[in-house]
């Protein structure tokens, strides 16, 4: 990448810019980067004759940013933001680096979380360090090298591995389903339902995969997590619609029934994805090898 010198401001310049537009005053900007006032001002001077562009309007002692230099503070400010990141990333990196990886919180933990301590004993060189997303993302606006990203593989600009199919298995408290006669999908329809917001029409779909008729929308209450769902379902609270993998113990111990006799396939499934640019990071390469092994769709956890 060739950018011409013009283009390219001193950092000492940017610092300065950015710290006047977030502080909003000379002095303060200053004191945060122990420079004089004078300093400052001749800091953006400098930048102002290299771009050309007038930043600062300037009355006696007061240094303000005109509207095209705020926002131009604002790029400036993700972009050091960025440049630090990478610094720290590349400081307290081991031997073969570190991987930063967006994870899903009920998959991250029931699902990936067992199998870890594996990829540490055989990698105990890459550091995976590991942030909750519950909603997609720009990996160009987040500094992640992957995720773990549930949906079908179409991320734009990325490469996916399929880790698991997901099924769906409706479950309630033993309590709740002693009370109820369920003798068939369309009996389900008298209890309360547990909606999970990610997936908003994750019960008409089952419903009309179960040839059951539904009208309008339907009720019932709404949860974040599937960690909370779950604890509204062990409760008596209603009826989840739940990942297999995330209750197969509890329905083990009797703590959940299912209502159906078997978990169905919905479409959806579980990728670790990273962008094409990052197919070549060695983390991420010994991650993706190593877990290429545990992607066994119908694989039991680990015990």
């Amino acid at each position: 990448m060739s950018v011409p010198r013009r283009f390219l401001p001193s950092i000492a310049s940017l610092r300065a810019l950015e710290a006047l537009d977030r502080l909003g005053s000379a002095s303060a900007a200053a004191a945060e980067l122990s420079l004089t006032q004078g300093a400052v001002s001749r800091q953006l001077q400098a930048l102002e004759r290299q771009l050309a562009v007038e930043l600062v309007v300037r009355e006696g002692k007061s240094l303000s940013l005109t509207p095209d230099a705020t926002a131009y503070a604002e790029e400036v400010r993700y972009a050091l933001d960025r440049i630090a990141k990478a610094t720290l990333q590349l400081q307290s990196a081991p031997l073969a680096g570190s991987l930063n990886l967006a994870i899903l919180p009920a998959f991250g933990m029931r699902w990936l979380m067992p199998r870890l301590p594996e990829f540490s004993r055989r990698h105990p060189d890459v550091t995976i360090n590991m942030s909750t997303r519950l909603a997609p993302f720009n990996f160009a606006s987040e500094s992640f090298d992957a995720a773990i990203h549930f949906g079908n593989a179409d991320w734009p600009g990325t490469q996916a591995l399929l880790l698991k199919h997901e099924q769906l298995v409706p479950v309630c408290s033993a309590d709740l389903a002693g009370r109820a006669k369920i003798e068939a999908p369309r009996d389900i329809l008298s209890l309360p339902l547990l909606h999970i917001q990610t997936r908003p029409h994750a019960w008409a779909d089952w419903f009309a995969r179960q040839n059951v008729p539904t009208e309008g929308n339907l009720g019932g209450t709404i949860y974040d997590q599937f960690s909370t769902i779950s604890q509204a379902a062990l409760h008596g609270l209603g009826v989840a619609l739940m990942p297999d993998y995330l209750v197969e113990q509890d329905l083990a111990t009797g703590r959940l029934v299912a209502l159906h006799h078997a978990s169905e396939d919905i479409g959806g499934a579980y990728y670790l994805v990273w962008p094409t640019s990052k197919s070549r990071h060695s983390g991420l390469s010994q991650f993706r090898d190593w877990l290429a092994g545990q992607a066994q769709p119908e694989d039991p956890l680990p015990r």
